[in-house]
Formats: structure tokens, sequence, C-alpha cells
């Protein structure tokens, strides 16, 4: 794991609808609080995924743990698989997809995403009981 980091951290897009609503479910179903999270905008994306920020526009989502940096449906599917029980099981069986098959879809989702579900003007801002799972 980056030194830096000592939980898994899911960095995403801060103005995407989309993302801050997958961001939400993740807080809901994050029981065990193992998840920390930085918007692609933020200063630790900066220092830590500035290499996924530039060379994909934002397009991406990336989560970083002990295991490395994943991006798009491995960074997906790997979050599930952190939940762990059923939606862990989602997250092993994910991945018996190709990759390549895995990315295209995500990609076309990610390459739609801001007219099928918005932008924000803003980043995403936590609430009080959320900002210790918040990094800058």
């Amino acid at each position: 794991m980056i030194p830096a980091l000592d939980h898994p951290t899911l960095f995403f897009d801060g103005v995407c609808n989309l993302c801050n609503a997958s961001v939400d479910w993740v807080i809901r179903h994050d029981k065990a609080r193992r998840f920390r999270y930085s918007s692609l905008q933020g200063d630790t994306a900066k220092q830590i995924v500035a290499e996924y920020a530039n060379e994909e526009g934002l397009s991406t989502v990336v989560l970083v743990d002990d295991r490395g940096k994943h991006v798009r449906s491995s960074a997906a599917l790997g979050v599930l698989r952190h939940l762990g029980g059923f939606y862990g099981f989602l997250g092993a069986l994910g991945m018996v997809i190709p990759r390549p098959l895995r990315d295209w879809g995500y990609r076309l989702v990610a390459k739609n995403r801001y007219r099928w579900f918005g932008k924000k003007d803003s980043c995403r801002l936590p609430t009080p009981a959320e900002r210790a799972l918040f990094l800058p």
C-alpha cells in the first residue's frame, strides 16, 4: 500500500452525479468504514494518482489499496470485493469477465455520464458525519 494511505482509497470525479451517487452507495454499504474517498480534482489525487487524472481527463475511477492502483471496471469490482459478503462475491464473479469487455462497458458509461446523469458545478462536499472519510 502507498504509505500515505492506510485504507483502500477511492478516487472519483467530484463533479459527476453518477460518481457521487456511487460514492454515496459505497458509504452506505461500508459498515466497517474501510474506505477513504478523494475527488480526482483534489490535492491528494494530484500526489497519488496524477497519471490518471491527466492521462484520462478525469474519465475513470481509481482504487488504491494494498494490491496497487486499479482503474475502470477493475476499480469498481475491487470496491465490491473490499465490501465483502454478497458484494464481495459479485466483485469476484465480475472479474471472470475479460477485462477488455468489462472496460468497454465502463468506457461507454464514462463517456456519456454527464449527458445521462448530469454534472455539478463544484465538487461534492462531505457531510459533517462523513468528513473523516474524505481526503483533501
